[in-house]
Parts: C-alpha cells; structure tokens; sequence
C-alpha cells in the first residue's frame, strides 16, 4: 500500500489565510530538501521563502500571475525554486542533472509538508523574467518554479484521476 503521506497529497486550489507557516516549520521543510539526492552530492538548488507580511513576500508577490494570485496569495508560504546551471562562466556546467536534483528537492520538500499537516501547490504562472529582474540571482543560478505552502482550504478534488501504474509502464510515450 502507498505510503498516505504520498496517498493523501494533493495541490490546493485555496489556502487558509490564517495558515501561517512558523519558523519551525520552515527549517523542517527546508531541511528536507537539504537531504535529498543529488548527482554527486552537488545539490544545485536553492529556495527563497517568502512569508506574507517579510519583505521577500513583497519582493515575490506583484510577479504572480493573475491566475496564480488568486490561491497562492493566501498561503502562508511563498517558495521561489532555482538551480545552479553553471559555475565560474556561462557554458561549464555546474551539474547536468541540476533540473532533476531541483525535483528532488521539492519533492522531500513536499513530503515533509504533508508530514507537517502542510499543503504544497506547485506552479510556474508568474513573471519570469520580472522577478529574476528583482531578485537578481548570483552568477549561474535560474529561478525555475514556484511553490504555495500552507494549510489547505479545500479539499482534492472529487475528478482527480492518476495515470495507473499500467500506463506508466508500457512506455505509452515510446516509439
């Protein structure tokens, strides 16, 4: 049977307000994504928190899209997911599985929320290129995604459908 931290998982479409997501509960999620695999231990990513009402938030806030504002705004959490693409000058890679390993991450990252009775909804409609204009990452780094932690105030969906376990092996996607 799998595991109902990963069963019961879901991505919000509604958040609690009133969610807050404390200091404790940050360094747990973070640290759970410290200690995720990666190729050769390089562990090319990084997160910005952004918690409403701390100046990060502000900074995060005004480059969500509209579609996106309409949840995430109200979860106790904004995360900005980037990976290390290259060191000391464009073209030498930092890692080849950078992307991969940043997936990791998020998704200890997850876990540990569900562990904590935390949602996590992850998504990319946001202005790219405004918020690495205002972030302004070092040398090497990308910003890739976003995540919304908080409690839930919905539920999942009642139509929510998984591929099956078949589909996922008879390489459906394969010539």
């Amino acid at each position: 049977m799998i595991h109902p931290l990963l069963g019961t998982r879901f991505s919000p479409t509604k958040f609690d307000p009133a969610g807050r997501v404390d200091d404790q509960a940050l360094e747990l999620l973070l640290e759970a994504a410290r200690w995720a695999p990666s190729a050769g231990n390089s562990q090319p990513w990084g997160f910005l928190a952004a918690r409403p009402g701390e100046p990060a938030h502000d900074q995060v806030a005004p480059h969500l899209a509209r579609s996106s504002a309409r949840w995430a705004l109200d979860a106790g959490l904004l995360v900005v997911t980037l990976t290390r693409r290259w060191v000391d000058e464009p073209g030498i890679a930092y890692s080849e599985f950078a992307d991969y390993d940043l997936g990791q991450a998020v998704a200890h990252l997850t876990v540990q929320a569900q562990a904590l009775d935390l949602a996590v909804h992850q998504f990319r409609a946001f202005d790219l290129d405004g918020l690495t204009a205002e972030l302004r990452p070092g040398p090497g780094w990308e910003i890739v995604s976003m995540l919304a932690v908080g409690r839930a105030a919905d539920g999942p969906s009642l139509a929510r459908e998984r591929r099956s376990v078949a589909d996922l092996t008879t390489a459906p996607f394969l010539p």
